[in-house]
């Protein structure tokens, strides 16, 4: 992948720490994932709301990055299959002392039996 790939805005930053549906609603996920064209930060599909696959689907911005400190793998909805990619603006991961699942204070005792 080249990082001319209609879909992925190098240049955008995150829309910030965490889900932005999870955060305004109280909500909690387990891993975060990154729109490549906007800078979205949803949940992903594992978590229960799956926001960021929902964005995908209603924003047609099928390509996101993992937002997890330590990954830089591509994933298109589109294609179903994992890619390289550019390098996005920063920050490209969740501050590291934010907990997985997150956010701390919202995540359930029970939090396994929830994931998808």
């Amino acid at each position: 992948m080249t990082e001319s790939v209609p879909g992925i805005n190098p240049d955008v930053a995150p829309s910030g720490a965490g889900c932005v549906e999870c955060d305004a609603t109280g909500g909690w996920w387990f891993h975060l994932r990154r729109c490549a064209d906007c800078g979205h930060v949803g949940c992903c599909d594992s978590s229960p709301s799956q926001h960021a696959s929902a964005h995908a689907a209603t924003a047609d911005h099928p390509w996101i990055q993992s937002f997890e400190p330590g990954e830089d793998w591509f994933y298109s909805y589109a294609t179903e299959e994992m890619y390289n990619g550019p390098e996005l603006a920063p920050p490209t991961a969740h501050p590291a002392d934010q907990p997985t699942p997150g956010p701390a204070g919202r995540v359930p005792a029970d939090w396994m039996r929830h994931l998808n």
